[in-house]
């Protein structure tokens, strides 16, 4: 049960977060399920592992590719469903944890909760850039074939 309150909240957060920058439509609710899937993918992969670093990587990677593929569908920019999508993965608690520790003098507190937002920032970011870095890659290796393909057929013409 504490699992679906969790992905409800998930799906009302980035709903939140879509609506403050007025997102319309249907892509608000697609956004919203690119949260919800992220969330569900993390806590998915936190019953396998039990580092929070890998479910961040890959939570990330998953919503990333959603976003992709709404991005596409929806013919809109990826970054209108990326950053919604994130919201439910951003490491509030620990920024929080980390600030409290340092107005407390608490160095130490400071450095270990400062490290683990950091890495959990850090995962998320590898997830989204590995999947940013594939779709680019991708996209300029067919653009390659193409532009051989369209040479080789002005060869044959002349």
């Amino acid at each position: 049960m504490g699992e679906m309150i969790q992905l409800v909240m998930a799906f009302l957060g980035s709903l939140g977060f879509a609506m403050l920058f007025q997102m319309r439509g249907r892509n608000l609710w697609f956004a919203s399920l690119g949260g919800l899937l992220a969330w569900g993918v993390y806590l998915g992969l936190g019953k396998g592992t039990s580092n929070i670093y890998l479910c961040a990587i890959g939570a990330s990677f998953a919503m990333t590719v959603y976003s992709e593929i709404m991005a596409r569908k929806r013919k809109t920019p990826v970054t209108v469903f990326l950053v919604a999508s994130s919201i439910p993965l951003i490491p509030g608690g620990g920024l929080y944890r980390t600030m409290s520790a340092a107005m407390r003098y608490d160095w130490h507190g400071f450095v270990q909760e400062g490290t683990y937002t950091l890495l959990f920032a850090g995962s998320i970011a590898v997830g989204i850039m590995s999947v940013t870095v594939a779709v680019q890659l991708g996209r300029g290796f067919f653009i390659y074939r193409k532009m051989i393909r369209l040479a080789k057929n002005l060869k044959k013409e002349r």
